[in-house]
């Protein structure tokens, strides 16, 4: 017979899986078989082992009867040792074949799930930025993880339990029928009686430990809030420890009401399973023995033996394949996320016949470019300018005027709404990807390290890069001085996301990373604004000399750092309001004067 424990809650959906039943088409099935496919002649192993462990894992109870009869009854030691030694190496048989089958079962499930990892990863570098902004992390790591690791399991168990369940039932069935037609049909009518109330008090059970595992949410939820740091300074504060004190025992007295009602449910449940279970096989022995005493003489006490152990052996797949239609459902709603992941369309991609150009100077024109994320909202209107090789442009602004975004769209994370955007007077979405990001850098606001050393870092821009020149692309960006004083130097770990060093630290190192690429153009995001005066002073001393060398594009709010730029574009509200060099726009009166007087005039005043 099955375990039956926390097991028979899976029998049942939740009410966001009923609510979202995925809809099982031929498309879908042929899609799903697909990823099999490949796979085909371990397949047709592990369903041919199947069909051998499954046979002969039922031989044993047929030659019980022969043991019973020929061994016991005629008292045959002969024939008792020789029925035990088969039955015994058939057992043995059956399991190494399981074994075996089992491998192949995970190997099939690994490769599949291995290739379906790597697609989804490939898939997922392929999409836009504005996928990443708007889909959730969490949700895109579950699709990568949980999901299709739950395809290993829909393959290891769901598939071959199918198979191995309907194997068993098939050949039990045609046992007992060879047997006695009559005891066997008995046995079969008798099986409906054991599923009914398993599924009354599985569903039972689901219920009450649902509702168990919502109330410990609670608990969790309270204890999370009351406990951390800010939440126990505010409770104080605020003198209510009597009242959480009284949310959490109301919580905690109805968690124990549920724990007590889900362990007596399952005790009941145990005493009508064991019940019901004996039913089938006293019946058995009823009808046998009439049989055998008053209608057919030859009729065994090892036959009524064989089909009352047949019997026995049908329960479990039974109650499986009536559970079977929840896992079926639950792996086709798996199958159908991971699906939709890989149905979203790839929005920036090369073009067929993408240019890739021997070599990059870095002009950038901008032609009546719009942009907008949606609809509703345009982010750059008409946006026109021209950044020749060996120059520099600063764009300035208010924050969420759309300096960025203009950084965005050279790099093609997004695409133009209208207009043209072109580097080297070809237009970007007609350039090959990878030789446009390979010649422009970036150094943004949020500066991200991995949790490694600060060579690993440094290399992650060009792999082939030598000693010399690290430590020529940390003097330019006036972080060498910095390394040195450490004591394992460039190979300190800079911790995760960079957490041992400073926000000036992590910034000039990531100048240091970006000169390392030695991209034709150069742009720096906002690269000072969230640091103090003094690591802003050792930045701007980096940024300096580089722009006078390098095609540069500065976007920054902060005036300080774009002084030395050849031409200065003021953006407000997605256009471009005002231009020139910054003695001219500090005379003008305009948006730039007032940016200027709001930043230096109380510093001028002092």
């Amino acid at each position: 017979m099955p375990p039956y424990g926390r097991g028979v809650a899976r029998g049942f959906l939740t009410e966001e899986e009923k609510a979202n039943v995925p809809k099982v088409t031929w498309p879908l099935l042929k899609r799903i078989f697909s990823y099999l496919l490949p796979y085909w002649k371990q397949m047709a192993v592990v369903l041919l082992c199947i069909l051998i462990s499954s046979a002969l894992s039922l031989l044993p109870s047929v030659l019980t009867g022969r043991i019973i009869d020929e061994g016991l009854i005629d008292r045959n030691m002969n024939m008792l040792v020789t029925l035990i030694l088969v039955s015994l190496g058939v057992t043995l048989g059956a399991n190494l074949i399981r074994v075996a089958e089992s491998y192949l079962n995970n190997w099939i499930a690994q490769h599949i799930t291995y290739d379906m990892r790597n697609k989804m990863y490939r898939h997922l570098q392929q999409m836009s930025q504005s996928f990443f902004t708007s889909n959730n992390q969490g949700d895109i790591i579950t699709r990568m993880t949980s999901d299709i690791s739950g395809v290993e399991r829909v393959i290891t168990n769901t598939f071959t339990s199918i198979l191995s369940n309907v194997i068993t039932l098939a050949v039990a069935v045609v046992i007992m029928y060879r047997e006695n037609w009559i005891l066997a049909t008995v046995g079969i009518l008798v099986i409906p009686l054991f599923t009914i109330p398993t599924r009354w008090a599985g569903k039972t059970r689901w219920t009450l430990t649902r509702e168990a595992q919502e109330c410990n949410d609670n608990i969790n939820g309270i204890l999370n809030e009351t406990l951390s740091v800010s939440g126990q300074l505010l409770v104080k504060l605020f003198g209510r420890e009597e009242y959480e004190y009284d949310r959490y025992k109301d919580v905690n007295h109805r968690m124990i009401s549920l724990n007590i009602k889900e362990s007596m449910a399952g005790r009941w449940f145990m005493v009508i399973i064991n019940t019901f279970s004996s039913v089938g096989p006293m019946l058995l022995y009823l009808v046998g023995g009439i049989l055998m005493m008053q209608y057919d003489s030859s009729l065994t006490v090892g036959d009524i033996t064989v089909l009352v152990t047949l019997l026995g052996k049908m329960y479990g797949p039974v109650n499986s394949l009536l559970n079977i239609q929840v896992e079926w459902i639950r792996a086709m709603a798996l199958f159908t996320r991971i699906f939709e992941y890989f149905d979203m369309p790839v929005d920036i991609k090369n073009s067929e016949k993408a240019i890739k150009p021997e070599q990059a100077i870095g002009n950038v024109e901008f032609k009546n470019v719009e942009f907008s994320y949606d609809e509703e909202r345009k982010i750059l209107k008409d946006i026109s300018f021209e950044l020749k090789s060996g120059t520099s442009i600063a764009l300035v602004g208010p924050s969420g005027s759309g300096k960025s975004t203009i950084a965005n769209l050279i790099l093609r994370l997004y695409d133009v709404s209208k207009g043209q955007v072109t580097f080297d007077g070809v237009d970007v979405r007609e350039l090959d990807l990878g030789f446009l990001r390979e010649n422009v850098g970036i150094v943004s606001q949020e500066t991200y390290l991995f949790n490694g050393t600060i060579r690993e870092n440094l290399l992650y821009a060009n792999p082939k890069a030598t000693e010399t020149e690290l430590i020529e692309a940390c003097k330019k960006a006036n972080i060498y001085d910095f390394i040195q004083r450490q004591e394992k130097g460039l190979d300190s770990v800079v911790g995760n996301r960079g957490l041992k060093l400073s926000g000036g630290e992590k910034q000039r190192i990531s100048i240091a990373r970006v000169l390392l690429k030695d991209p034709a153009l150069l742009i720096f995001d906002e690269a000072t604004a969230s640091l103090d005066s003094i690591s802003e002073n050792k930045i701007q001393e980096a940024i300096e000399p580089i722009i006078e060398s390098r095609t540069s594009i500065l976007i920054a709010h902060r005036l300080s750092t774009i002084l030395a730029a050849d031409e200065i574009l003021v953006i407000k509200d997605g256009v471009i309001a005002e231009r020139g060099v910054h003695g001219e726009l500090v005379k003008s009166g305009g948006i730039y004067t007032e940016l200027y007087e709001t930043q230096f005039g109380k510093a001028l005043e002092a």
